[in-house]
Protein backbone atom coordinates (compact mmCIF):
# COMPACT_ATOMS: atom_id res chain seq x y z
CA UNK A 1 0.00 0.00 0.00
CA UNK A 2 2.57 2.56 0.91
CA UNK A 3 4.79 1.65 -2.22
CA UNK A 4 1.68 2.86 -4.48
CA UNK A 5 1.00 6.00 -2.34
CA UNK A 6 4.63 7.01 -3.21
CA UNK A 7 4.03 5.98 -6.84
CA UNK A 8 1.21 8.04 -6.70
CA UNK A 9 2.80 11.05 -4.03
CA UNK A 10 6.35 11.40 -6.89
CA UNK A 11 3.95 10.81 -9.88
CA UNK A 12 6.71 8.25 -11.03
CA UNK A 13 3.72 6.64 -13.42
CA UNK A 14 3.83 10.36 -15.07
CA UNK A 15 6.44 9.25 -17.14
CA UNK A 16 7.13 10.96 -21.37
CA UNK A 17 5.43 7.46 -22.92
CA UNK A 18 2.31 7.67 -20.84
CA UNK A 19 2.40 11.36 -21.34
CA UNK A 20 2.75 11.34 -24.66
CA UNK A 21 0.12 8.88 -25.02
CA UNK A 22 -2.75 10.22 -23.42
CA UNK A 23 -2.33 13.33 -24.89
CA UNK A 24 -2.60 11.53 -28.42
CA UNK A 25 -5.64 10.01 -27.46
CA UNK A 26 -7.44 13.21 -26.19
CA UNK A 27 -6.14 15.00 -29.25
CA UNK A 28 -7.25 12.28 -31.61
CA UNK A 29 -10.66 11.74 -29.18
CA UNK A 30 -11.35 16.05 -29.47
CA UNK A 31 -10.62 16.42 -33.20
CA UNK A 32 -12.93 13.55 -33.78
CA UNK A 33 -15.80 14.91 -31.75
CA UNK A 34 -15.54 18.50 -34.15
CA UNK A 35 -15.82 16.46 -37.07
CA UNK A 36 -18.04 14.90 -36.10
CA UNK A 37 -20.33 17.56 -35.42
CA UNK A 38 -19.26 20.02 -38.24
CA UNK A 39 -19.63 17.11 -40.42
CA UNK A 40 -23.63 15.88 -39.57
CA UNK A 41 -24.56 19.64 -39.25
CA UNK A 42 -26.73 20.49 -42.25
CA UNK A 43 -26.80 24.47 -42.62
CA UNK A 44 -24.96 24.79 -39.55
CA UNK A 45 -27.11 23.37 -37.49
CA UNK A 46 -26.60 19.79 -35.56
CA UNK A 47 -27.92 16.87 -35.56
CA UNK A 48 -29.83 18.15 -31.91
CA UNK A 49 -31.32 20.80 -33.83
CA UNK A 50 -28.74 23.72 -32.51
CA UNK A 51 -26.68 26.51 -33.70
CA UNK A 52 -23.03 25.66 -34.12
CA UNK A 53 -21.58 27.11 -31.20
CA UNK A 54 -25.08 27.02 -29.15
CA UNK A 55 -24.65 29.81 -26.59
CA UNK A 56 -22.81 32.49 -29.47
CA UNK A 57 -26.05 33.02 -30.11
CA UNK A 58 -26.88 35.01 -27.28
CA UNK A 59 -24.00 36.91 -27.69
CA UNK A 60 -24.50 37.85 -31.37
CA UNK A 61 -28.03 38.31 -31.17
CA UNK A 62 -27.44 40.93 -27.98
CA UNK A 63 -24.85 42.82 -30.84
CA UNK A 64 -28.08 42.61 -33.37
CA UNK A 65 -30.31 43.75 -31.13
CA UNK A 66 -27.95 46.96 -30.12
CA UNK A 67 -27.35 47.87 -34.15
CA UNK A 68 -31.55 47.78 -34.04
CA UNK A 69 -31.60 50.05 -30.63
CA UNK A 70 -33.55 47.50 -28.85
CA UNK A 71 -33.20 46.55 -25.13
CA UNK A 72 -31.01 43.21 -24.75
CA UNK A 73 -31.85 42.81 -20.99
CA UNK A 74 -35.48 42.53 -22.15
CA UNK A 75 -36.20 38.88 -21.87
CA UNK A 76 -39.38 38.76 -24.25
CA UNK A 77 -37.44 40.82 -27.00
CA UNK A 78 -33.87 38.76 -26.69
CA UNK A 79 -36.26 35.84 -27.43
CA UNK A 80 -38.17 37.26 -29.76
CA UNK A 81 -34.50 38.78 -31.38
CA UNK A 82 -32.88 34.76 -31.21
CA UNK A 83 -36.25 32.98 -32.35
CA UNK A 84 -36.52 35.27 -35.65
CA UNK A 85 -32.90 33.77 -37.01
CA UNK A 86 -33.17 30.15 -35.27
CA UNK A 87 -35.97 29.04 -33.29
CA UNK A 88 -33.57 25.95 -31.10
CA UNK A 89 -34.93 22.50 -30.12
CA UNK A 90 -34.73 23.34 -26.40
CA UNK A 91 -35.68 26.90 -26.54
CA UNK A 92 -33.69 29.71 -25.25
CA UNK A 93 -29.92 31.07 -24.33
CA UNK A 94 -30.22 33.64 -21.71
CA UNK A 95 -27.58 36.96 -21.84
CA UNK A 96 -26.91 37.69 -18.30
CA UNK A 97 -23.30 39.42 -18.78
CA UNK A 98 -22.91 43.12 -17.54
CA UNK A 99 -23.40 46.22 -19.47
CA UNK A 100 -19.10 45.82 -19.54
CA UNK A 101 -19.96 43.11 -21.96
CA UNK A 102 -21.91 44.82 -24.70
CA UNK A 103 -19.05 46.46 -26.66
CA UNK A 104 -17.68 43.34 -27.61
CA UNK A 105 -21.29 42.59 -28.42
CA UNK A 106 -21.56 44.96 -30.59
CA UNK A 107 -18.73 44.71 -32.38
CA UNK A 108 -19.86 41.14 -33.00
CA UNK A 109 -23.11 41.78 -34.61
CA UNK A 110 -21.80 43.89 -37.41
CA UNK A 111 -20.57 40.37 -38.72
CA UNK A 112 -23.48 37.78 -40.25
CA UNK A 113 -23.75 34.86 -37.67
CA UNK A 114 -21.17 32.11 -38.80
CA UNK A 115 -18.38 35.07 -39.69
CA UNK A 116 -19.19 36.56 -35.97
CA UNK A 117 -18.30 32.92 -34.33
CA UNK A 118 -15.37 32.12 -36.87
CA UNK A 119 -13.68 35.59 -35.79
CA UNK A 120 -14.76 35.20 -32.01
CA UNK A 121 -13.30 32.02 -31.97
CA UNK A 122 -10.13 32.33 -33.76
CA UNK A 123 -9.28 35.83 -32.11
CA UNK A 124 -10.05 34.38 -28.40
CA UNK A 125 -8.63 31.23 -28.54
CA UNK A 126 -5.29 32.65 -30.30
CA UNK A 127 -5.19 35.46 -27.64
CA UNK A 128 -5.09 32.63 -25.15
CA UNK A 129 -2.76 30.66 -26.65
CA UNK A 130 0.16 33.13 -27.09
CA UNK A 131 -0.78 34.37 -23.53
CA UNK A 132 -0.19 30.25 -22.32
CA UNK A 133 2.79 30.47 -24.76
CA UNK A 134 4.19 33.40 -22.68
CA UNK A 135 3.94 31.94 -19.57
CA UNK A 136 5.78 28.46 -20.36
CA UNK A 137 8.28 31.09 -22.14
CA UNK A 138 8.75 32.96 -19.26
CA UNK A 139 8.66 30.06 -16.75
CA UNK A 140 10.48 27.08 -19.31
CA UNK A 141 11.99 28.45 -21.62
CA UNK A 142 9.23 27.05 -24.18
CA UNK A 143 5.53 27.30 -24.33
CA UNK A 144 2.60 24.35 -24.15
CA UNK A 145 3.02 22.03 -27.21
CA UNK A 146 0.44 21.67 -30.19
CA UNK A 147 -0.20 18.46 -28.90
CA UNK A 148 -0.86 19.99 -24.98
CA UNK A 149 -3.23 22.13 -26.85
CA UNK A 150 -5.28 19.97 -28.93
CA UNK A 151 -5.72 17.67 -25.99
CA UNK A 152 -6.79 20.02 -23.36
CA UNK A 153 -10.51 19.39 -22.77
CA UNK A 154 -12.33 22.66 -22.03
CA UNK A 155 -10.73 24.15 -24.86
CA UNK A 156 -13.15 22.02 -27.10
CA UNK A 157 -15.67 22.61 -25.01
CA UNK A 158 -15.72 26.49 -25.21
CA UNK A 159 -15.24 25.93 -29.01
CA UNK A 160 -18.41 23.82 -29.14
CA UNK A 161 -20.62 26.31 -27.15
CA UNK A 162 -18.71 29.40 -28.58
CA UNK A 163 -18.49 30.92 -25.08
CA UNK A 164 -16.51 33.70 -23.67
CA UNK A 165 -13.80 31.84 -21.42
CA UNK A 166 -11.35 32.01 -24.01
CA UNK A 167 -11.47 35.50 -23.86
CA UNK A 168 -12.00 35.57 -19.61
CA UNK A 169 -8.83 33.61 -19.54
CA UNK A 170 -6.59 35.07 -21.53
CA UNK A 171 -7.46 38.59 -19.64
CA UNK A 172 -6.93 36.88 -16.17
CA UNK A 173 -4.13 34.97 -17.45
CA UNK A 174 -2.09 37.90 -19.08
CA UNK A 175 -2.84 40.14 -16.03
CA UNK A 176 -1.65 37.52 -13.52
CA UNK A 177 1.65 37.36 -15.79
CA UNK A 178 2.31 41.21 -15.68
CA UNK A 179 1.64 41.68 -12.17
CA UNK A 180 5.34 42.07 -10.99
CA UNK A 181 7.12 44.24 -14.22
CA UNK A 182 3.94 46.22 -16.02
CA UNK A 183 1.15 46.55 -12.48
CA UNK A 184 -0.53 49.89 -14.38
CA UNK A 185 -1.54 47.31 -17.68
CA UNK A 186 -1.85 44.14 -15.57
CA UNK A 187 -4.35 45.91 -13.54
CA UNK A 188 -6.17 47.09 -16.89
CA UNK A 189 -6.11 43.45 -18.08
CA UNK A 190 -7.52 42.26 -14.96
CA UNK A 191 -10.17 45.15 -14.73
CA UNK A 192 -11.75 44.42 -18.31
CA UNK A 193 -12.10 40.24 -17.26
CA UNK A 194 -14.85 42.39 -14.94
CA UNK A 195 -17.28 40.97 -17.82
CA UNK A 196 -17.20 38.10 -16.36
CA UNK A 197 -17.39 39.25 -12.66
CA UNK A 198 -17.70 35.65 -11.18
CA UNK A 199 -14.36 34.97 -11.58
CA UNK A 200 -12.89 37.64 -9.99
CA UNK A 201 -13.76 37.30 -6.65
CA UNK A 202 -10.32 36.77 -5.12
CA UNK A 203 -8.70 39.41 -7.48
CA UNK A 204 -8.89 42.32 -5.16
CA UNK A 205 -8.03 40.21 -2.49
CA UNK A 206 -4.85 38.87 -2.95
CA UNK A 207 -3.74 42.34 -5.33
CA UNK A 208 -4.50 44.03 -1.78
CA UNK A 209 -2.79 41.52 1.07
CA UNK A 210 0.06 41.32 -1.20
CA UNK A 211 0.50 45.47 -1.67
CA UNK A 212 0.25 45.82 -5.52
CA UNK A 213 -1.68 48.82 -5.24
CA UNK A 214 -0.61 50.12 -8.25
CA UNK A 215 -2.54 46.92 -9.69
CA UNK A 216 -5.70 47.95 -8.24
CA UNK A 217 -5.46 51.24 -9.64
CA UNK A 218 -5.38 50.04 -12.85
CA UNK A 219 -8.01 48.15 -12.24
CA UNK A 220 -10.52 50.50 -11.14
CA UNK A 221 -9.59 52.93 -13.65
CA UNK A 222 -10.31 50.79 -16.13
CA UNK A 223 -13.33 49.18 -14.72
CA UNK A 224 -14.57 53.23 -14.38
CA UNK A 225 -13.81 54.06 -17.96
CA UNK A 226 -15.57 51.23 -19.49
CA UNK A 227 -18.25 51.68 -17.13
CA UNK A 228 -18.57 54.86 -18.09
CA UNK A 229 -18.57 54.81 -21.91
CA UNK A 230 -21.10 51.98 -21.58
CA UNK A 231 -23.39 54.73 -19.32
CA UNK A 232 -22.91 57.05 -22.33
CA UNK A 233 -23.35 54.68 -24.96
CA UNK A 234 -26.54 52.83 -23.89
CA UNK A 235 -27.69 55.40 -21.14
CA UNK A 236 -26.90 54.78 -16.98
CA UNK A 237 -30.02 52.58 -16.41
CA UNK A 238 -28.59 49.75 -18.59
CA UNK A 239 -27.16 48.51 -14.84
CA UNK A 240 -30.73 49.15 -13.81
CA UNK A 241 -32.03 46.89 -16.23
CA UNK A 242 -28.75 44.47 -16.00
CA UNK A 243 -29.75 43.92 -11.98
CA UNK A 244 -33.43 43.54 -12.86
CA UNK A 245 -32.41 40.29 -15.01
CA UNK A 246 -29.82 38.80 -12.88
CA UNK A 247 -32.81 37.16 -11.19
CA UNK A 248 -33.14 34.72 -14.24
CA UNK A 249 -29.63 34.18 -13.96
CA UNK A 250 -30.23 33.47 -10.23
CA UNK A 251 -33.36 30.99 -10.96
CA UNK A 252 -30.86 29.18 -14.04
CA UNK A 253 -28.32 27.89 -11.50
CA UNK A 254 -30.25 27.86 -8.11
CA UNK A 255 -33.41 26.30 -9.39
CA UNK A 256 -31.38 23.98 -11.73
CA UNK A 257 -33.01 25.27 -15.07
CA UNK A 258 -29.80 24.98 -16.71
CA UNK A 259 -28.63 21.29 -14.89
CA UNK A 260 -26.17 21.14 -12.16
CA UNK A 261 -24.20 18.26 -14.01
CA UNK A 262 -22.79 21.28 -16.53
CA UNK A 263 -21.62 23.38 -13.11
CA UNK A 264 -18.65 22.75 -11.85
CA UNK A 265 -18.59 24.41 -8.15
CA UNK A 266 -19.12 22.55 -4.80
CA UNK A 267 -22.40 23.86 -4.89
CA UNK A 268 -23.83 22.42 -8.15
CA UNK A 269 -22.14 19.16 -6.98
CA UNK A 270 -23.84 18.98 -3.71
CA UNK A 271 -27.26 19.74 -5.66
CA UNK A 272 -26.50 16.81 -8.01
CA UNK A 273 -26.39 14.48 -5.31
CA UNK A 274 -29.63 15.22 -3.33
CA UNK A 275 -28.19 18.03 -0.77
CA UNK A 276 -31.20 20.46 0.06
CA UNK A 277 -29.87 24.51 -1.11
CA UNK A 278 -29.57 25.92 1.81
CA UNK A 279 -27.19 23.73 2.88
CA UNK A 280 -25.34 23.59 -0.61
CA UNK A 281 -25.42 27.46 -0.55
CA UNK A 282 -23.36 27.13 2.76
CA UNK A 283 -20.84 25.21 1.99
CA UNK A 284 -20.33 27.45 -0.63
CA UNK A 285 -19.73 30.52 0.94
CA UNK A 286 -17.89 28.22 3.81
CA UNK A 287 -15.57 27.01 1.13
CA UNK A 288 -15.57 30.55 -0.45
CA UNK A 289 -14.31 32.55 2.34
CA UNK A 290 -11.94 29.78 3.24
CA UNK A 291 -10.04 30.09 0.12
CA UNK A 292 -10.21 34.04 0.28
CA UNK A 293 -8.90 33.51 3.99
CA UNK A 294 -5.46 31.86 2.39
CA UNK A 295 -4.83 33.61 -0.12
CA UNK A 296 -5.38 36.80 1.84
CA UNK A 297 -2.55 35.00 4.47
CA UNK A 298 -0.27 34.04 1.88
CA UNK A 299 -0.41 37.21 -0.09
CA UNK A 300 0.44 39.06 3.17
CA UNK A 301 3.21 37.24 4.22
CA UNK A 302 4.36 35.98 1.42
CA UNK A 303 3.94 38.61 -0.70
CA UNK A 304 3.48 38.65 -4.95
CA UNK A 305 4.69 35.46 -6.75
CA UNK A 306 3.31 34.06 -10.09
CA UNK A 307 2.70 30.92 -7.41
CA UNK A 308 0.21 33.14 -5.69
CA UNK A 309 -1.18 34.40 -8.98
CA UNK A 310 -1.81 30.44 -9.96
CA UNK A 311 -3.33 29.65 -6.80
CA UNK A 312 -5.69 32.67 -7.08
CA UNK A 313 -7.20 31.88 -10.61
CA UNK A 314 -7.42 28.00 -9.55
CA UNK A 315 -9.32 29.35 -6.70
CA UNK A 316 -11.48 31.54 -8.42
CA UNK A 317 -12.98 28.35 -10.01
CA UNK A 318 -13.95 27.34 -6.74
CA UNK A 319 -14.74 30.43 -5.00
CA UNK A 320 -18.00 31.06 -6.91
CA UNK A 321 -21.00 28.77 -7.94
CA UNK A 322 -21.24 29.83 -11.27
CA UNK A 323 -19.04 28.13 -13.12
CA UNK A 324 -19.06 25.77 -16.21
CA UNK A 325 -17.15 23.08 -17.27
CA UNK A 326 -15.68 25.62 -20.58
CA UNK A 327 -14.49 27.83 -17.79
CA UNK A 328 -11.99 25.54 -16.42
CA UNK A 329 -10.05 26.80 -19.48
CA UNK A 330 -8.64 28.77 -16.75
CA UNK A 331 -6.81 25.83 -15.55
CA UNK A 332 -4.10 26.47 -18.16
CA UNK A 333 -1.98 28.85 -16.28
CA UNK A 334 -1.63 26.95 -13.20
CA UNK A 335 -1.16 24.04 -15.32
CA UNK A 336 1.88 25.46 -17.25
CA UNK A 337 3.34 26.22 -13.79
CA UNK A 338 3.17 23.21 -12.05
CA UNK A 339 5.02 21.42 -15.54
CA UNK A 340 7.48 24.35 -15.60
CA UNK A 341 9.14 23.69 -12.42
CA UNK A 342 10.68 21.28 -10.00
CA UNK A 343 7.63 18.66 -9.34
CA UNK A 344 6.82 18.62 -5.11
CA UNK A 345 4.73 16.01 -3.06
CA UNK A 346 1.51 15.10 -4.93
CA UNK A 347 2.24 17.92 -7.30
CA UNK A 348 2.22 15.85 -10.76
CA UNK A 349 -0.45 13.66 -10.28
CA UNK A 350 -3.14 16.13 -9.24
CA UNK A 351 -2.05 18.10 -12.21
CA UNK A 352 -2.65 15.48 -14.35
CA UNK A 353 -5.97 14.73 -12.65
CA UNK A 354 -6.83 18.02 -13.30
CA UNK A 355 -5.61 18.27 -17.12
CA UNK A 356 -8.08 15.52 -17.92
CA UNK A 357 -10.99 16.18 -15.39
CA UNK A 358 -13.03 18.23 -17.67
CA UNK A 359 -13.06 15.46 -20.18
CA UNK A 360 -15.37 13.53 -17.87
CA UNK A 361 -16.85 16.33 -15.94
CA UNK A 362 -20.52 16.85 -17.19
CA UNK A 363 -20.55 12.90 -18.55
CA UNK A 364 -19.81 11.72 -15.25
CA UNK A 365 -22.34 13.90 -13.39
CA UNK A 366 -25.19 13.88 -16.04
CA UNK A 367 -24.86 9.56 -16.26
CA UNK A 368 -24.28 8.75 -13.08
CA UNK A 369 -24.95 12.07 -11.30
CA UNK A 370 -20.82 11.94 -9.23
CA UNK A 371 -19.46 15.61 -8.87
CA UNK A 372 -16.23 14.94 -9.83
CA UNK A 373 -14.48 18.78 -10.08
CA UNK A 374 -15.00 20.33 -6.83
CA UNK A 375 -12.39 17.52 -5.14
CA UNK A 376 -9.89 17.65 -7.92
CA UNK A 377 -9.88 21.79 -7.85
CA UNK A 378 -9.64 22.16 -4.23
CA UNK A 379 -6.60 19.57 -4.49
CA UNK A 380 -4.63 21.47 -6.86
CA UNK A 381 -5.29 24.29 -4.67
CA UNK A 382 -4.18 23.25 -2.00
CA UNK A 383 -1.07 21.73 -3.71
CA UNK A 384 0.04 25.36 -5.46
CA UNK A 385 -0.81 26.84 -1.84
CA UNK A 386 1.60 24.95 -0.24
CA UNK A 387 3.94 25.46 -2.54
CA UNK A 388 3.69 29.60 -2.02
CA UNK A 389 4.28 28.71 1.76
CA UNK A 390 7.31 27.20 1.07
CA UNK A 391 8.54 29.86 -0.52
CA UNK A 392 10.73 32.87 0.95
CA UNK A 393 9.01 36.41 1.74
CA UNK A 394 9.21 38.74 -0.66
CA UNK A 395 9.49 42.43 0.34
CA UNK A 396 6.70 44.53 -0.98
CA UNK A 397 7.65 47.06 -4.00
Amino acid sequence: MSEWVGWLREGRWLDDRRCTAVLVMLSIANLAVLAVLIGSSHDGVDRNGELLGTDFLSFWTTGRMLHAGSDPYSLAAHISAQRAFHAAADGFTGFFYPPLFLPVCWLLGLFGYFASLAIWLASTGSGLWLVARTWGRKLAGYGPSWLAVLAFPPALICVTHGQTAFLASLLLGLGTLLVGTQPWLAGILLGLAAFKPQLGLLVPVVLLASRQYRVVGGACLSVFVAALVVSVWWGADVWQRWLAIGQEASAALFGGLVGFAKFQSLYAGLRLIGAPHDLSIAAQLLLSLIIAAWLAKLAWRKGWSLDLGAAMLTGALLATPFVLDYDLVLLAFPLILLASVPARPWEKTVAAMAFIMPQFARPLGELIGVPIAPPILLALFIVLCRRVEAQPAVAPA
